[in-house]
C-alpha cells in the first residue's frame, strides 16, 4: 500500500479481507467497512458497497480522501468481491451472522466439521449440516436458503456492476430478488418500466452485451414507447401521428432502414390490438398515445363534460343581485367583463378566466369568495407550485394549497409516483375549485385533480394563455380554450391603477409585438444596452453584488432573481450561477461545503429543487412538519454536516435535510431558467437576453420571464436579441387531442 500517494488525485486500487462493518445503510447500500491488507494493514473503506460482509475478500477502485474527522480513508467507486477461502476468513464471515439462524458458536462448528467445504455445505448439501448438535433438519433448510438468497444477491452485483450503479443494482435485486438476472437476460427492457431511471438506451446497452437480436419483438416494443415517451417529456405532445411515430422509431431502431418499416408497423398495430398503444381515428389521421397518457387525456375530456353538465346553476336574476351585493360589500363597480366572469363562474360547472397582469383577475376572485361565501359555498384555492400558491393566499388573504397539497399526496415507495389520497372514493369536500396558474398544469396533474372533484363541484381555471406552457406533456388550458365548450372569458382592459407600473404596460407591449419603452426616467422598467453575452454577464453580476445593494440597500439581494432565457452559454444559468457564487458565496475559512457532480454547494448559497420528492420531510420554526419538496422550490443552505453527511435546506422556513446520495436533486439557483420560474413572482427581476439557442428567443419566454416581477424588472444584453424574441411569435405546436376529444364528449 503506497502510504504517500496524494489524496483525490487519481484512481487506486484496494485489495483485503472485510474485517468489520462499521456502518451501513440498509435502504442505499452505503457501507462503511474496516479491510486489512495483504500486510495486515486496516484500511477504512467507504462507498455504496451492498451486501458486502465480515470475511468478504473485497477489490475496490476510487480515490484516497481525507475526512475532517475520520482522517484517511478510502472512497470506493467500483467494487468487486468473493466469499472467503481460508477457514479463519470463513470462521469470520459466517460468525459475523451474515448468515440467518447462524451465530458465532454454530459458525465454530460447522467449519470445524467441513472446513473450508463449509459454503458448498450450506448452500448445496444443508442436510449434512443436521448431523451437528443443535441443528435440526428445518434449520438446516432455512440456513441453505438464506445462503443462497445470499449468493444471488452477490451474483447480480457482479453481472450488473458494468451495467448499474451499485444503489441501482440494489433496487432491481430488492424488487426482483433470485429471478432477476434472468430477467434481464430474457427481456433488458422490462427494466424501463419497472424502475424510475432506466431508459431505452440503457437497456439497449445490456440487451447488446446478453445477445438480444437488434429486431426482438421486445427491443422494438421498448423502442416504440420510447419515443412516445421521449416526445411527451421533451416536446409536451401527448400522442404521435400514426406515420411520425413510425419514422421516428425506424431512426432509433433501424437507423432509418426502410426494410424494417413494415416490421415496425406491424408491431405498432399489434400493440394497438392489444392495448399497450391506443389509436384514435380523425379526420386529420390517427394518432397513437402511450397507454397512460390516452387515459389521462380521455379521463379529463370525460370529467369536464360531465361537471359542467351536472353542476347546478343559479337563476339568472338571482346571480345579477348577488353581483350587486358583492359590489356594494367591495365598494368597487365590476367591469363589463369582469362581471361577464362572475357570471359564467355562477351560471355552470367549468369555467375559463384568462388574462395579462393588471386586467384585474385578482379582483374577480375576491369578489367570487365574497358571492361563495354568502351562498355557504365551501371553497378551494389552488396554483401548481407553492409560490404561486402563497401569492394567491396573499392576493386574496384566503388559505391556498399547492394542487399536491390539496390532493393530499404521499410518497408510496421508491419506484412508483405520488399518491394522491384524494381521489375517486375520496373525493374533495368544497363545493367550489379555483386554480390559479392553469397554463402550468400538465396532463396527467389534471387527470388526477379530477379524479378527485366530485360531480356538481364548480371547477374554475384561471390562467395567462400568452405564458410558457406546462413542463409535463399536454396543453390543457389551451385545449380547454379552443374547444368551444366552456364558459371562458378573457380580460383585456389594464385597469387605470395598473396603467403606473411600467412592469405590467411592458409586457402588454411584448404580447403585441412591440418593444418595451424604456426611456422615461424614475420608471420599475429598465433596459441596460450590452455588446457581447460576456458583458451581459459581467454586467448581471455587478447588479447583483454592487450597483443595486449601493442604490437600494443590502436587502434587495434576497428580494431579487435572475431569470435567463438557456442553460448554456455565456449568461445562462450554468455560468451566471458559478460567477454569482464565487462573487457572492466564496471558498472562505471555516464556510463549509460539499463537491457533487462537479457543483460545489457552500453554506449559504441559493439551491433549487430540481424533482419532485414526495418523501422529503420538513419542519419549520413553529413546530409544524410535512412531506414533500417539488420541482422548482428555491431555498437556501444553512448547514452541511460533513460528520453525518447531510445539507440542511431553508425552503421559505420549511427545512429538510439531505443527505449527500440525494444532492443531484439540487442546484444552484442565482440564476434560474424561465421555465423554473413559472409561478413564481418576485420583487426584482434581472434578465439576460443573450444569444442563446434561437428557439429560446421566444415572445413567450420574454413575456414570461417580465410578468414573474411584481417590483422592477432590469433586462440586460444585446438589443437586436431583445428585439428578436418580441418580434418572434412562434410557439411549438404541442399534439394533442384534448379539444377534439372534450368536442367528441359534448356530442
Amino acid at each position: 500500500m503506497d502510504t504517500v500517494k496524494p489524496m483525490g488525485t487519481e484512481k487506486d486500487t484496494v485489495k483485503g479481507i472485510v474485517d468489520s462493518i462499521v456502518y451501513r445503510n440498509e435502504e442505499n447500500g452505503y457501507t462503511v467497512c474496516m479491510l486489512e491488507d495483504s500486510d495486515g494493514l486496516p484500511i477504512t473503506v467507504v462507498g455504496i458497497m451492498p451486501y458486502i460482509n465480515e470475511g468478504d475478500s473485497l477489490c475496490a477502485t476510487g480515490m484516497w480522501t481525507t475526512h475532517k474527522i475520520y482522517g484517511r480513508q478510502f472512497n470506493a467507486e467500483t467494487f468487486d468481491r468473493s466469499l472467503p477461502a481460508e477457514e479463519g476468513d470463513i470462521l469470520r464471515y459466517l460468525a459475523s451472522g451474515a448468515v440467518k439462524g447462524i451465530g458465532p458458536k454454530t459458525a465454530q462448528k460447522i467449519v470445524e466439521k467441513f472446513g473450508t467445504d463449509s459454503f458448498d455445505v450450506i448452500e448445496n448439501n444443508p442436510e449434512w449440516l443436521a448431523s451437528i448438535q443443535g441443528i435440526s433438519r428445518q434449520k438446516a433448510k432455512e440456513m441453505s436458503e438464506n445462503f443462497r438468497n445470499i449468493s444471488g444477491s452477490r451474483e447480480f452485483m457482479m453481472f450488473s456492476r458494468d451495467f448499474f450503479p451499485s444503489a441501482t443494482a440494489m433496487r432491481i435485486y430488492k424488487k426482483w430478488g433470485g429471478v432477476a438476472i434472468d430477467r434481464i437476460r430474457n427481456n433488458p427492457y422490462s427494466l424501463c418500466s419497472a424502475f424510475r431511471g432506466i431508459g431505452f438506451k440503457r437497456a439497449d446497452v445490456i440487451a447488446a452485451t446478453v445477445g438480444l437480436p437488434r429486431d426482438s419483438s421486445a427491443r422494438v416494443e421498448a423502442g416504440i414507447l420510447h419515443v412516445l415517451s421521449t416526445e411527451a417529456v421533451r416536446n409536451g405532445h401527448t400522442c404521435l401521428p400514426y406515420d411520425t411515430l413510425v419514422e421516428c422509431a425506424l431512426g432509433l431502431l433501424f437507423g432509418m432502414d426502410v426494410s424494417c418499416k413494415e416490421k415496425l408497423t406491424e408491431k405498432i398495430d399489434e400493440m394497438c390490438e392489444g392495448n399497450r398503444l391506443f389509436c384514435v381515428t380523425t379526420p386529420d389521421g390517427r394518432f397513437v398515445y402511450h397507454p397512460h397518457i390516452y387515459e389521462a387525456e380521455t379521463y379529463v375530456a370525460r370529467k369536464l363534460c360531465e361537471l359542467d353538465r351536472l353542476c347546478p346553476s343559479l337563476d339568472e336574476r338571482d346571480i345579477e343581485l348577488l353581483i350587486d351585493k358583492s359590489e356594494a360589500y367591495s365598494r368597487i363597480r365590476y367591469a363589463p367583463m369582469q362581471r361577464k366572469a362572475i357570471v359564467g363562474s355562477l351560471s355552470g360547472g367549468v369555467m375559463v378566466l384568462t388574462g395579462g397582469p393588471g386586467t384585474g383577475k385578482t379582483t374577480i376572485v375576491k369578489g367570487l369568495l365574497h358571492i361563495f361565501e354568502s351562498l355557504d359555498y365551501s371553497v378551494s384555492l389552488a396554483a401548481p407550485t407553492g409560490r404561486a400558491a402563497k401569492r394567491m393566499s396573499e392576493a386574496t388573504s384566503h388559505e391556498a394549497k399547492t394542487i399536491h397539497r390539496l390532493l393530499e399526496m404521499e410518497y408510496s415507495g421508491d419506484e412508483t409516483e405520488a399518491k394522491f389520497l384524494r381521489n375517486r372514493s375520496n373525493p374533495i369536500e368544497e363545493k367550489v375549485i379555483i386554480i390559479d396558474e392553469a397554463s402550468m398544469i400538465d396532463i396527467v396533474l389534471m387527470e388526477a385533480l379530477l379524479c378527485a372533484v366530485r360531480g356538481g363541484t364548480k371547477l374554475i381555471l384561471i390562467g395567462d394563455g400568452d405564458q410558457l406552457p406546462s413542463v409535463g406533456c399536454g396543453a390543457v388550458l389551451g385545449d380547454v380554450i379552443s374547444s368551444g365548450a366552456f364558459r371562458v372569458v378573457c380580460l383585456n382592459e389594464v385597469f387605470r391603477q395598473a396603467e403606473t407600473s411600467s412592469i405590467i404596460t411592458n409586457a402588454h407591449r411584448i404580447n403585441m409585438g412591440l418593444m418595451p419603452e424604456v426611456s422615461s426616467k424614475g420608471t420599475d422598467f429598465f433596459f441596460l444596452e450590452r455588446r457581447s453575452d460576456e458583458a451581459t454577464a459581467q454586467t448581471v453580476v455587478e447588479l447583483v453584488t454592487k450597483r443595486l445593494p449601493k442604490t437600494y440597500g443590502a436587502n434587495i439581494v434576497n428580494r431579487l432573481q435572475i431569470i435567463t432565457p438557456s442553460r448554456k452559454g455565456a449568461a445562462g444559468t450554468e455560468s451566471l450561477n458559478a460567477m454569482l457564487q464565487a462573487a457572492m458565496n466564496p471558498a472562505a475559512k471555516g464556510r463549509q461545503e460539499k463537491r457533487s457532480r462537479n457543483i460545489v454547494f457552500r453554506a449559504g448559497d441559493r439551491v433549487m429543487q430540481t424533482k419532485n420528492n414526495y418523501q422529503t420531510e420538513w419542519s419549520t420554526t413553529y413546530g409544524d412538519t410535512g412531506f414533500g419538496v417539488f420541482n422548482g422550490d428555491i431555498g437556501v443552505i444553512e448547514t452541511i454536516d460533513t460528520e453525518n453527511e447531510i445539507i440542511t435546506v431553508n425552503f421559505d422556513d420549511k427545512r429538510c435535510e439531505y443527505d449527500y446520495s440525494m444532492l443531484e436533486e439540487l442546484e444552484h439557483a442565482y440564476a434560474i431558467t424561465v421555465h423554473k420560474s413559472q409561478g413564481s413572482e418576485y420583487p426584482v427581476v434581472i434578465i439576460p437576453v443573450y444569444h442563446c439557442a434561437p428557439m429560446l428567443q421566444s415572445r413567450n419566454l420574454l413575456y414570461t420571464a417580465v410578468t414573474r416581477a411584481s417590483g422592477m424588472v432590469i433586462i440586460v444584453g444585446d438589443r437586436q436579441v431583445l428585439r428578436n424574441m418580441v418580434e418572434n411569435d412562434y410557439q411549438a405546436d404541442r399534439c394533442t387531442m384534448l379539444a377534439s376529444l372534450i368536442s367528441r364528449e359534448m356530442n
